[in-house]
């Protein structure tokens, strides 16, 4: 999935994208322990798509504390 599509979404989105990422890795973890999985490749895509989440989740808890401090002063 690309940034941009990622910082379209709010905080909450993000959250669940991270969770519906997290089970498709243990699926994918679990489906290369048994040697069935189809595209091991798949593995580190999803890795760097919960880094990406992750990181744009912090930059939007940045940007809002940013603003309520600029609000406050």
């Amino acid at each position: 999935m690309r940034a941009s599509e990622l910082r379209d979404l709010t905080i909450d989105e993000l959250r669940q994208k991270e969770q519906d990422f997290r089970k498709e890795l243990f699926n994918l973890r679990f489906q290369s322990a048994t040697g069935e999985i189809q595209n091991p490749k798949r593995i580190n895509v999803v890795r760097k798509d919960i880094a990406k989440v992750l990181t744009i989740i912090t930059e939007k808890q940045k940007d809002m504390e940013k603003q309520g401090a600029e609000k406050n002063a």
